[in-house]
């Protein structure tokens, strides 16, 4: 059962859609990219499937895609807006998990520790622009300052894998998947067979959280 909430944030209006856990002990807060919203399809399987785990899925909207807008703003303006929202996520009384996709990952990273953030879990995290290796935003996934999860795409040009510094972080990859996680008809593997390859890794990884 989901369940939308309007929160007035920096930059204007913002929308948190609530997906409730069976038995709760965390909650879960995802913000989405600087190139889409939360209709991602990693968003959406992690909204679906980890209720039934124990977590309540908070699918979180920033102003500017709220209004309509086609353009992100500034990092500071999109931590602003998370820093606003936080009041809400925390109201049920359970430890939040900041997190997101792309430019959603970034947010919670560099909010995280400020804001008492139990964990983060960053889907696609955008090492760096693609084809610019030197330009890293590894400081913002490394200075972080709680338990980490990176889940991350094969094939991801903002930063494959391997290209990843060592850190205290947890990183799972996803086979041959793009930014959004998409997989070509080549490897085989279906788009389920993907996005199953995440819930199961983020069930898991929350699933350690109450330990």
């Amino acid at each position: 059962m989901e369940r939308k909430e309007i929160i007035e944030a920096a930059g204007g209006e913002a929308r948190i859609t609530w997906f409730g856990g069976k038995r709760a002990h965390h909650v879960l807060a995802l913000g989405h990219g600087a190139g889409g919203g939360i209709e991602a399809r990693d968003l959406q399987a992690i909204a679906r499937v980890l209720p039934a785990h124990g977590v309540t899925v908070a699918l979180v909207e920033q102003p500017w895609r709220v209004a309509g807008k086609k353009v992100a703003p500034a990092p500071r303006t999109l931590d602003a807006a998370w820093r606003d929202l936080w009041p809400a996520l925390t109201k049920k009384g359970l430890p939040v998990v900041a997190g997101g996709r792309s430019a959603g990952a970034r947010v919670a990273c560099r909010t995280a520790a400020e804001l008492g953030a139990a964990a983060v879990l960053a889907l696609s995290f955008p090492l760096h622009p693609p084809g610019r290796p030197e330009k890293s935003r590894a400081d913002e996934l490394l200075g972080a300052g709680v338990p980490t999860l990176v889940v991350q795409g094969g094939s991801d040009p903002f930063g494959r894998p391997g290209e990843f510094p060592e850190g205290s972080y947890e990183l799972v990859e996803v086979a041959h998947g793009d930014h959004g996680f998409a997989v070509p008809k080549r490897a085989g593997t279906t788009e389920e067979e993907t996005l199953l390859t995440i819930t199961d890794a983020v069930t898991r990884w929350t699933g350690s959280l109450r330990e």
